[in-house]
């Protein structure tokens, strides 16, 4: 499964929840905040959102600083 992640294209072995995902991509534990095909996702919905081939996710992290 290809999913692209801010903007590059990344393979997956297989399709799996965006919980997952975090966790493979290396973002798990951090101060993240994730949007699915331009669509906030709540933190607490990570575990039941099931990515798809073809998903964009754009994943950022606060920035402290004014």
């Amino acid at each position: 499964m290809i999913i692209e992640i801010n903007g590059e294209k990344k393979e997956l072995e297989n399709s799996c929840s965006l919980a997952e995902a975090i966790h493979d991509l290396g973002y798990e534990g951090a101060r993240i905040a994730v949007a699915r095909n331009d669509e906030f996702v709540p933190r607490g919905d990570y575990a039941t959102v099931q990515l798809r081939d073809g998903d964009r996710l754009e994943i950022v992290s606060p920035m402290q600083g004014g």
